[in-house]
């Protein structure tokens, strides 16, 4: 599915610079080689280089406040074997998923391995360092659930420990993706007086819309993620420090361990945002949800540099723009077309080069290093002075898909109501088959009705499987949408870009007293394939909208407290609004926008089942409008790129045509002497 599009970003100053530097030949005969200096996002050389090939790794423990012992892996560039003298900075992560394993052979798999990207970090001059949180690996202690408090004081613990050391120049750094990255959020809230930059890639914000987004439970996630870290803190072989050969003391960091609370345990139980635990007498979705941590972060005055790394097919990119507009540090975000595993994953090439048109590529190791350029070593790259937001745009062309702002959501963005109107699209053989279109519907009786199927499902490896460990690669989307309710646009005149969050206004009844709404959002192509995007879900009985407690953007906030829960009333159309998660697309002219609702995800949720299975009925009358708000990008912006590839186009020929000149002047020059 190729995209075209004119560059918005074609830069008439680089043929400027080549023309100076022409000029600037005429002048020299023997002008001295130089390395030229680039930095912009994924993009870095000339401000720094890599300067070591090598590195050592010891390990030992470090006693948190309380006297626990947590473990801790140190990697310091070296020569011939030894580790460099020279204090360096120190860029570290804590992680519940092993800071090394030890593999059955012997050998050692580091986080090195694990963030392949580290290695080259470490070699532009850093010191790296990896922690098991408590209850994990082999450090000692007994986790009370995830996002304790504990966690946050030991990261302050290990960072003021780091600073200490006489390796180290005091400027400490966090790294790391989910867990790892919440952990850095978790430790700026503590104000440690050496914390100085982090780069949380890809974390939560809000711990309950992501365990009962919508009120709905996130069964297979939840279960399978216990499960696994479970074995990770009590059975799979975690490396001994180095003063443990024999493994003694891991053996009882182990049996502490079997002590631990993991979620699985209490969620099934905790239904509603203001569930109390009876065993911790805690509210663990308000007490221990990541958003939790602003307070402490609000109120230090926190200096501490935030870089936050998202992605358009990660579970939460609604949470990192969450987190971009209530954090009040110097902060940016790049949101990249990755999944929880950024570009790793089996299936995510075939899932999103054909909404691309291209294989999207980003040095993710050079983005570190200039961050961390910046911050650490007070390098002048010109980070911190760019537009805080980088974004990619599926389906732009390759050399437009990347695009910068300075608020979210973009101010540009033109709310747009696509209505849910009456058949035949003449696009999918589903329950309804549906149009959608802009046109507010007329009369007082369109309905559709549907009797919910239970087997539908957004596949076996989603967003939510991948952010586990899963793979990443939705199929057709059609095969589900054939067993939903479907509304098709009519084949797109010419291509429409959304960019934000989408937002669907359902109005539903049932025969039920309660249900599960599913919204999918897709772009159809010529030959009827339909890409998935991105969705959103809403149980009907959690639909009360409230004030929410923080920055979120404009969007309906459910507040889901055990109070708010209302059954549907028999026979009355209700009115269900929900956000989808955050995306940024081009719809090809040519192709089609399509809206599928359906009432459960079998492989992902936990719907409950009934039987007889209910009748649903989505309204579509001028009485009972239902509808998806889409953040439509106006065609303006689409004119000013082309007027701005115009005169960029002119300026470039203009400064080549000069250049030719100036050269040839030069050459003559030469000849006669």
């Amino acid at each position: 599915m190729k995209k075209t599009g004119c560059p918005r970003k074609i830069s008439w100053l680089l043929a400027v610079f080549s023309l100076n530097l022409l000029i600037g030949l005429s002048a020299q005969e023997n002008l001295p080689a130089t390395t030229q200096k680039i930095s912009s996002p994924g993009r870095y050389q000339g401000y720094s280089s890599p300067i070591y090939s090598e590195w050592v790794r010891t390990s030992q423990y470090v006693p948190a406040r309380d006297g626990t012992r947590l473990a801790i892996d140190i990697y310091r560039p070296s020569v011939g074997g030894q580790p460099v003298s020279e204090p360096l900075p120190v860029i570290w992560t804590f992680t519940p998923y092993r800071r090394a394993f030890k593999l059955p052979d012997g050998r050692i798999l580091t986080q090195i391995q694990q963030m392949p990207w580290v290695e080259t970090v470490l070699k532009y001059g850093y010191v790296i360092a990896a922690a098991d949180v408590r209850g994990d690996g082999a450090s000692f202690g007994i986790s009370t659930g995830a996002f304790g408090p504990e966690e946050a004081t030991d990261a302050y613990d290990i960072i003021e420990w780091l600073a200490a050391q006489p390796w180290s120049t005091g400027k400490i750094g966090m790294c790391g993706v989910s867990y790892q990255g919440m952990t850095q959020l978790m430790a700026a809230s503590t104000s440690p007086p050496h914390l100085t930059a982090i780069m949380p890639d890809m974390v939560m914000f809000d711990l309950y819309s992501f365990t009962y987004p919508g009120g709905v439970f996130q069964d297979d996630f939840i279960a399978e993620w216990s499960n696994a870290v479970k074995q990770l803190d009590t059975i799979a072989p975690a490396a001994p420090v180095d003063d443990d050969p024999g493994g003694k003391l891991l053996a009882k960091a182990l049996e502490e361990h079997k002590k631990n609370v993991y979620p699985i345990e209490s969620t099934v139980q905790e239904k509603f945002r203001d569930a109390l635990d009876a065993q911790t007498q805690t509210r663990p979705y308000l007490d221990q949800s990541l958003h939790s941590y602003l307070k402490g972060i609000r109120e230090s005055g926190s200096k501490i540099g935030v870089y936050l790394v998202a992605g358009w097919f990660d579970m939460w990119p609604r949470d990192m723009f969450a987190w971009f507009n209530n954090l009040p540090n110097p902060k940016k975000i790049v949101i990249l077309p990755w999944s929880h595993s950024h570009d790793y994953a089996a299936g995510w090439k075939d899932t999103v080069s054909p909404l691309a048109g291209f294989v999207p590529k980003f040095d993710y190791a050079a983005e570190q290093v200039r961050w961390y350029d910046y911050w650490l070593k007070g390098i002048d790259n010109g980070i911190m002075a760019e537009p805080p937001i980088h974004y990619f745009t599926i389906g732009a062309a390759e050399g437009d898909a990347w695009n910068d702002a300075r608020q979210w959501p973009l101010p540009e963005e033109k709310p747009t109501l696509y209505y849910l109107q009456a058949g035949p699209s003449g696009s999918i053989r589903s329950a309804n088959d549906g149009l959608l279109d802009r046109n507010v519907p007329k009369g007082d009786s369109g309905q559709d009705d549907y009797t919910v199927d239970y087997a539908t499902s957004s596949g076996p490896a989603t967003r939510w499987h991948n952010g586990r460990g899963g793979n990443f690669a939705y199929p057709d989307m059609a095969a589900n949408d054939a067993k939903g309710l479907t509304y098709t646009t009519a084949p797109l005149k010419k291509a429409v870009e959304i960019t934000g969050h989408p937002v669907a206004h359902l109005w539903v009844t049932s025969t039920g007293d309660d249900g599960d709404f599913f919204a999918y959002l897709e772009e159809v192509d010529e030959t009827g394939y339909s890409h998935y995007l991105t969705e959103g879900v809403l149980r009907a009985s959690h639909r009360k909208i409230d004030q929410p407690p923080f920055s979120y953007m404009n969007l309906p906030y459910h507040r889901s407290y055990a109070e708010d829960v209302a059954p549907l009333p028999s026979g009355q159309p209700v009115e269900l609004v929900f956000d989808l998660h955050p995306t940024s697309n081009i719809f090809d002219a040519g192709h089609r926008i399509r809206l599928t609702i359906a009432c459960a995800d079998q492989t992902s949720f936990d719907t409950p089942v009934l039987s007889p299975a209910p009748k649903v009925s989505i309204c579509r009358n001028g009485k009972f409008a239902s509808y998806v708000q889409l953040p439509v990008i106006p065609e303006a912006r689409e004119e000013e790129v082309v007027k701005g590839f115009v005169l960029s186009t002119t300026l470039i020929v203009g400064a080549i045509i000069i250049a030719v000149i100036v050269l040839f002047l030069f050459l003559r020059a030469r000849l006669k002497k």
